[in-house]
């Protein structure tokens, strides 16, 4: 509804008629486009709402397929996040880490059973199929073109600062900031969480192999915030972020 106020009687010529009915439809035609903008809002929130279920779906199937990770992939994706906010990671770029650290081990849907659920050690043979699996992450992931920006996590996070990772050897810098961030976080939930073939390890031990480990494994840098952020809580859970 437009309203034209006047202090005196109105008489409004027939371009001025003409000018307040386009001013009113203008106004009606941004009213409309606000809404349609609204909607669709709503509906690209409901369609990213539903890509991230897909995701986690994904990463369940993999946990149920490995019984030793179960919880990992929550795990790995919170204190994830919470590192890449305080290594100053963009706000914007968090949804494709967060994407990333979902999908790291989807790879490993194609790993042989009688390789994956192995109970003993692995021949060379069967660490060389169970290496393939960042190369398989890639693969799939990359035909889809919203979790593009996502794909650092899942094929780098085996990637070594010193260049003894695998699948591409990259070293230092080379590394995707975000693999090296799961890179840290990956290892020390592993070695903190219970598995068939040993008990966790006692914190101060996983804490002191990621001191070790850095500028070996992990980039210093990223080592050096992950152990401060986890100072300032009593444990992963209580990370801010």
């Amino acid at each position: 509804m437009l309203a034209v106020y006047s202090r005196g009687p109105a008489r409004l010529s027939a371009e001025e008629e003409e000018f307040l009915g386009a001013l009113a439809t203008q106004g009606a035609i941004a009213i409309d486009n606000s809404r349609l903008f609204g909607e669709l809002e709503r509906a690209k929130e409901e369609l990213e709402e539903a890509y991230d279920l897909t995701l986690w779906g994904w990463a369940k199937a993999v946990e149920l397929r490995d019984q030793e990770t179960a919880g990992h992939t929550q795990r790995v994706t919170d204190l994830t996040l919470s590192l890449a906010r305080t290594l100053g990671i963009p706000e914007n770029d968090l949804v494709h880490v967060r994407r990333g650290a979902i999908l790291h081990d989807v790879g490993k849907l194609g790993v042989p059973d009688a390789v994956l659920l192995k109970p003993g050690k692995l021949t060379e043979e069967e660490w060389a199929e169970m290496k393939k699996h960042p190369v398989l992450a890639y693969e799939w992931l990359s035909r889809i073109p919203f979790l593009q920006r996502a794909l650092a996590i899942p094929y780098a996070h085996h990637e070594k600062w010193d260049g003894s990772g695998y699948p591409r050897g990259l070293k230092g810098p080379e590394i995707p900031l975000e693999a090296r961030i799961f890179a840290v976080v990956d290892v020390y939930d592993a070695l903190d969480s219970d598995r068939p073939y040993r008990k966790a390890w006692p914190r101060e031990r996983v804490l002191e192999h990621v001191r070790e480990q850095a500028g070996r494994h992990f980039d210093p840098e990223v080592a050096a915030a992950f152990l401060e952020l986890l100072a300032q809580g009593s444990d992963p859970g209580t990370v801010p972020g």
